[in-house]
């Protein structure tokens, strides 16, 4: 078994400034994300939903830590659900849902491990940009 780093903290670093650039009041979801992966994945990938229609920079951002984390996963021969979803389509808003509950359990753990180290890194970057 051998060490594989996946650049975390580099690619927690172009998030935040990406987000920064954006709109610097989306900042602070990087603290509302690592606030939320305790109640699992199908709520953090969720909550871009529940922001699409009001905050669409805030939305952006979940959004796009989402997609890194699927990268990120995918390096490491986790494949996780990732499919395009508007908030007003309920059916793929249920189907990617499922999708997700229906992770092997091993995977959700690793899954969450590494979504809290990347969140983690979200949250010392932002410290350091705000």
């Amino acid at each position: 078994m051998s060490l594989h780093y996946y650049s975390l903290d580099q690619i927690a670093q172009k998030l935040v400034l990406d987000a920064k650039d954006r709109n610097s009041d989306s900042l602070n979801q990087s603290f509302k994300m690592r606030m939320a992966i305790p109640y699992g994945l199908e709520r953090f990938w969720g909550e871009h939903l529940r922001l699409q229609k009001k905050e669409q920079a805030k939305s952006d951002y979940w959004k796009s830590t989402w997609d890194e984390f699927v990268d990120i996963m995918a390096k490491a021969n986790v494949t996780i659900p990732n499919e395009k979803v508007k908030v007003d389509d309920i059916k793929s808003v249920k189907n990617m849902s499922q999708k997700l509950w229906e992770l092997d359990i091993d995977e959700q753990r690793v899954a969450i491990a590494v979504l809290t180290q990347l969140c983690d890194s979200l949250v010392w970057w932002t410290q350091r940009y705000k």
